[in-house]
This record gives C-alpha cells, structure tokens and sequence, in this order.
C-alpha cells in the first residue's frame, strides 16, 4: 500500500502535465517513483544530521539531500 495519497500526486501530475489526464498505471509508478525519491532524500538528510551529531533533521540537510539526489 503506498504511503502518499493518489489524489494528491494526480493533481501535481495534472498540475505539471498542463491539464493532461493520468492513467491508473501512470499513476501507481508516479507513486512509486515519488516515495521512492523521498526515501532516498530521507536517508541522506538523516545521514547528514547524524554527521552533525544531530536527532534532527534541518533545512540545510535537506538543502544537502537534494543537492546529492539531484
């Protein structure tokens, strides 16, 4: 079961894709694609906070995430 709502990530598709509609399979893999991504950016934020000696995650390690990611 997937963890981000689908409502929200069809409207950010729409939004993005100028008005085009999205398919049901098109839409499971943006799913998929997008906490796939965000788990990635959450194990280099908590990477970076941990170096810092932090239980924190701050802007900055997000900034360094993303940066990291691409």
């Amino acid at each position: 079961m997937a963890d981000l709502p689908n409502a929200v990530v069809k409207r950010l598709l729409a939004k993005h894709g100028e008005g085009l509609r999205v398919s049901g399979s098109a839409l499971e893999r943006a799913v998929a694609a997008a906490e796939d991504y965000i788990g990635r950016l959450a194990r280099e934020a908590h990477a970076s906070a941990t170096a810092d000696k932090r239980k924190t995650i701050m802007d900055a390690d997000i900034d360094k995430a993303r940066a990291r990611l691409g």
